[in-house]
């Protein structure tokens, strides 16, 4: 048998599980956010109720901004407690940020992509040319029979043309997850304000 000492009598702390599920690892990365953001609004004495929004999401003008393939541009500050979590879970706002938007919005790209279709734009035409209450009509128009069809495709297109996107949005959620898990395993005294780096 071999014995490992060591000459401290160091034993590292058990890593926390982490949640399998979608939806567990979401609350886990929403749950640490949370003791971030209240720590920071603490240390910046803008505790609400309700907090002050500047302190929260920052002052403008807004530093980080991405303009989506569907034409809209979202922007986001850099200076608020919200950022400051991210930068703790994420490590790379900036990088998190476009990650994020795009991956958020991938769904509304394919469907964007949907009305390049000759068919669907047919069918879109017909669709609008019908009552709001005529349920016949709007069967008839073929709509989401071709919606249905259609969109699993571009939405794999989407997905194919975004895989950098997709790769960093994994990694840097991972390294979040684990950060989470962390931050919430320590003692409540450790949670003390400023001691987040």
């Amino acid at each position: 048998m071999l014995t490992v000492l060591c000459a401290s009598g160091c034993r590292e702390a058990p890593r926390p599980a982490l949640p399998t599920s979608e939806q567990g690892r979401s609350d886990l990365i929403k749950a640490a956010q949370q003791v971030l953001v209240d720590r920071c609004l603490t240390a910046r004495g803008a505790v609400g109720p309700p907090p002050r929004e500047e302190a929260l999401f920052g002052t403008d003008p807004a530093e980080l901004s991405i303009t989506l393939a569907t034409g809209h541009t979202v922007r986001t500050h850099t200076d608020g407690c919200l950022s400051e979590a991210h930068r703790f879970l994420y490590g790379d706002q900036a990088r998190w940020f476009r990650a994020e938007v795009t991956v958020n919005n991938l769904r509304a790209e394919a469907q964007a992509r949907l009305r390049e279709d000759p068919a669907y734009r047919e069918a879109l035409a017909r669709r609008a040319a019908c009552e709001d209450q005529d349920a016949d009509c709007i069967r008839r128009s073929g709509l989401e029979e071709l919606r249905n069809r259609l969109e699993p495709a571009r939405l794999a297109q989407v997905r194919a043309a975004h895989r950098e996107e997709l790769t960093t949005y994994d990694r840097l959620r991972d390294r979040a997850l684990h950060r989470a898990a962390g931050l919430l395993a320590q003692p409540s005294t450790s949670h003390r304000k400023g001691n987040v780096s």
